[in-house]
């Protein structure tokens, strides 16, 4: 075991010299936030594979594969969907708007006054995506190190705060690059072929294992719908999702390299769920589904490799705890400080310094960090906690950002209606149902879809002059204003 522990100790010495070489190339507002929108294809695919797969997809998709058999793809299969979609139908669209936020978007088609709510709703999610991957990463470092669960929490919170706070999206790219490919090495070249062998091959497994264990939707099909609705949807208007569109650095990038990253996690749903078939054909009676991984990690895997596997297992948590990090620091204080500070001089100016645009979105990283380590060391579970996030962002958000996007009769009034009815919605239902339950993401999104169209076409129409300038920026033509921010 102690060369397992000099190969994961390598790797985080190495995502830390990474990330320090990375603050040499944050030289801008525009570098900091979004790697200076100039992300070629080989690092736009791996950063973007990097941030939709974390510790869900990894440890949670293969512990569903575990229960349920191959159908246990279907969670990531949802997550690559909504990649897929967003990337053909979306990408070029909002990479035009040359923005930092979800919110942004919201005050460009709408107003501001529909950019306060979103931005709370969407911080809470990207906060809570934070919490969740650092008490995934956590539960690894406190295996590794037997240490209690606080101290796990301050060792690698310590690591990704640290490199998302030298240079920013840059920093994170960098060590995305790196933790893409040493997620790819461990979970799909190493450890999917050794696990299938240790079972006795997949004809082993087609006779040990429950026949529905090869069936697509064995899981359930209002399962698969409700996976559908939450994370397909989710990737749609995400701002860990959009902020890395945002580093494109053409509408080409974006679509393809956004395509290329949506196979990758076609690929990896089916690796977990194969993983997790083989765990349950050697070990079938895991008190915990989430143990399958861990389990034939420690069990099945030889010194050496077996280290290289935790490395990538916590590559898949690190990349997105990060991600999730600079989202919900750049929502904070982009969206909702830099209101609050215009609410309090109204007559100041919008600073152009960029230095201190960095600065003070170096020190949001750093405290909603903390605050996300707090909360990951007070709670060991917050599935609960993610899916409420998860609800209200689609629920709330979903209708009046993608018909912010193709309705052109939407306007404020119907946006405005359609969150609150959404949210609403989503929140009675969650109280009556139960938080897991199916039905609040139902009702919520036909709530916010039949306010969104009823009270647009009951009102007033846009200004014509808001929507011309909201076409011109879509189209990509050039436009006499500044590029936008909220600072």
């Amino acid at each position: 075991m102690t060369f397992d522990y000099l190969v994961m100790a390598g790797y985080l010495l190495g995502i830390i010299g990474v990330g320090w070489w990375g603050k040499k190339r944050a030289a801008s507002k525009s570098d900091f936030l979004v790697a200076g929108r100039r992300l070629g294809p080989l690092m736009y695919t791996g950063t973007m594979a990097a941030i939709v797969i974390g510790g869900a997809s990894t440890i949670g998709g293969t512990g569903l594969g575990y229960t349920y058999g191959i159908s246990g793809a279907a969670m990531v299969f949802a997550i690559g969907l909504g990649l897929l979609a967003l990337s053909i139908f979306f990408s070029a669209r909002i990479a035009r708007l040359r923005v930092y936020t979800v919110a942004e978007m919201l005050s460009l088609r709408y107003g501001d006054a529909a950019s306060i709510s979103s931005s709370i709703v969407m911080w809470l999610y990207t906060l809570m995506v934070v919490v969740t991957s650092t008490i995934a990463y956590a539960s690894v470092f406190g295996v590794l190190f037997d240490v209690p669960h606080w101290a796990a929490v301050v060792i690698g919170g310590t690591i990704v705060v640290g490199y998302s706070a030298l240079g920013g999206m840059w920093s994170i790219t960098l060590t995305d690059m790196v933790q893409f490919v040493v997620k790819s090495l461990g979970v799909l070249v190493l450890l999917l072929p050794i696990a299938i062998a240790r079972a006795g091959g997949l004809s082993a497994m087609a006779d040990r294992l429950p026949h529905d264990y090869f069936s697509a939707t064995s899981i359930g099909g209002q399962t698969i719908l409700t996976f559908v609705l939450i994370y397909t949807f989710g990737m749609l208007i995400g701002q860990d999702i959009w902020q890395r569109v945002f580093t494109a650095r053409s509408e080409k990038v974006a679509a393809w390299g956004g395509t290329a990253a949506s196979v990758y996690c076609f690929v990896y749903a089916l690796a977990g769920a194969f993983i997790g078939m083989a765990t349950k054909t050697l070990y079938p009676h895991l008190a915990n589904a989430d143990q399958a991984f861990a389990t034939i990690v420690e069990r099945a895997l030889p010194t050496g490799i077996k280290g290289l596997v935790l490395a990538a297992a916590l590559s898949a948590m690190m990349s997105t705890a990060s991600g999730a990090l600079i989202a919900s620091a750049t929502v904070a204080n982009n969206d909702i400080r830099a209101r609050l500070r215009r609410l309090g001089r109204p007559e100041a100016p919008a600073s152009p310094d960029d230095h201190d645009e960095i600065s003070s979105n170096r020190l949001a990283i750093v405290i909603l960090g903390v605050t996300s380590m707090v909360i990951a060391c007070l709670l060991t579970d917050v599935l609960e906690a993610l899916t409420v996030a998860y609800n209200l962002l689609v629920g709330g958000l979903l209708v009046p950002i993608l018909g912010g996007l193709f309705w052109r009769r939407g306007n404020l009034p119907g946006a405005m209606a359609s969150m609150i009815a959404g949210g609403v919605t989503v929140i009675t239902f969650m109280v009556t149902e139960g938080l897991l339950a199916n039905e609040p993401i139902y009702y919520g999104l036909l709530a916010s879809l039949v306010a969104y169209v009823a009270v647009s076409l009951a009102t007033k129409p846009t200004e014509e002059a808001v929507v011309e300038a909201w076409r011109r920026r879509m189209e990509g033509e050039p436009s006499t204003a500044p590029e936008f921010s909220a600072a």
